[in-house]
């Protein structure tokens, strides 16, 4: 992606990820964009509730970057996914230990999985807007041996995700069905963003 492309009108839309899951459905939406990875300390204050938490990381990061801004013509899209089980909210694993605790825990039940989305924007004139919203799937895993386990952290892939897995490479042979959108498990619900954009004519 050519980062000095500008959207529709000379519209700038920055996606505030440097996810290429994300970036790949950003795609999807066919207008010019660029990535920044927000700075954003993610901490969630005690009163925002799990069901909730995704949609205010969401916020954390597109602020950060819609901070740093002053176009007059912008939008900033953010996204954050948890995944939860049990009323217990598993973000990204801090090692492979981490990662095996997370996924024996999952192994042979159904969870959710959150991801927050928060648009913010500016038209010429000044108007400035805010719009957020999460999107929830049920994944259900199989039963999975500790070895199943081993072998899939040994390939990397859980370190980086919420709940220690991505339902589109690998770990998609973890995951006995889901009920939801695919792409919400992705970390990017494209379909609704896209709705969502056309519905603020964003």
């Amino acid at each position: 992606m050519d980062e000095n492309l500008q959207g529709h009108s000379g519209q700038l839309v920055i996606l505030a990820s440097a996810s290429p899951r994300r970036r790949e459905l950003m795609q999807r939406l066919g207008r010019p964009f660029v990535s920044e990875t927000s700075q954003a300390k993610e901490i969630v204050p005690p009163e925002i509730s799990v069901s909730k938490t995704a949609e205010y990381l969401s916020g954390l990061k597109a602020h950060e970057i819609f901070q740093k801004h002053d176009e007059s013509d912008l939008l900033v899209i953010g996204s954050d996914t948890i995944v939860v089980c049990d009323g217990k909210i598993f973000g990204k694993p801090a090692d492979e230990e981490d990662a095996f605790r997370m996924l024996r825990y999952l192994s042979g039940k159904s969870h959710e999985v959150l991801t927050g989305v928060t648009f913010l924007w500016r038209r010429p004139g000044g108007k400035e807007g805010c719009l957020s919203f999460t999107s929830e799937t049920k994944v259900i895993f199989y039963d999975l041996s500790d070895e199943e386990i081993r072998a899939y952290i040994a390939t990397g892939e859980p370190m980086d995700k919420a709940g220690a897995y991505g339902i589109q490479d690998d770990g998609a042979l973890l995951i006995r069905g889901i009920e939801g959108d695919y792409y919400t498990v992705m970390g990017f619900p494209i379909g609704e963003i896209n709705r969502r954009l056309k519905e603020y004519e964003l």
